[in-house]
Parts: C-alpha cells; structure tokens; sequence
C-alpha cells in the first residue's frame, strides 16, 4: 500500500510554550486521533521534533489507498481543522526500519 507523510507546523508558534485552554483541547483530541489511527495499523510513524522554535515540527507517516485518501486522513486530524497546526502531504516510502525491540 502507498505510503505517506504529512509535516505539522504549529500555526502559533507561542503555543508550545504557552498554549490557549482552545489549542490544549485541539492537541488533545490531534494525539486520540492520531492514536486511533495507530492502533488500526494505519500509521507507521508519528512524532514530533522537541525544539520550541520556529523549526519544530511533528510527522505522521502512514498508509492510504492513494493520494485522495492520504489527504482525507491528514485533513481530518483535529489539529489541522481547528487551525492550530497546518499540513503539508508528501508521497513518502520507508526505505528502512528497525525490527522492533522485545
């Protein structure tokens, strides 16, 4: 199945050092969602950088259909309809991945 990535960028930068009660409810319901997904075998990857500047960003690397569905997936995160972050999709591959750890 074609894999994908998309990129987050907080629309506030402020918001990672101190958030609205508003961005809080968003990013609690962007990690269920995004949970969710993983727990469904849909994400492969999802993290985000730690930095508090304007280069941090998160990622989501998943599997979908084909592009049409890898953007229904990456729009309906709550993250990205409340405005608190904005998305970027790019077609992505895995190249490589370390088997997991017992």
């Amino acid at each position: 199945m074609p894999q994908y990535l998309y990129l987050l960028k907080p629309t506030r930068l402020g918001m990672l050092t101190e958030s609205t009660p508003e961005e809080d409810a968003a990013v609690l319901r962007h990690f269920a969602y995004l949970k969710d997904l993983t727990e469904k075998g849909v994400m492969i990857l999802v993290g985000r950088t730690l930095n508090e500047d304007e280069s941090t960003f998160g990622i989501a690397v998943f599997e979908a259909e084909d592009e049409s569905a890898a953007r229904t997936i990456m729009e309906g995160d709550p993250a990205v309809q409340s405005g608190v972050m904005r998305a970027t999709l790019y077609p992505y591959k895995v190249a490589l991945m370390r088997a997991q750890k017992s």
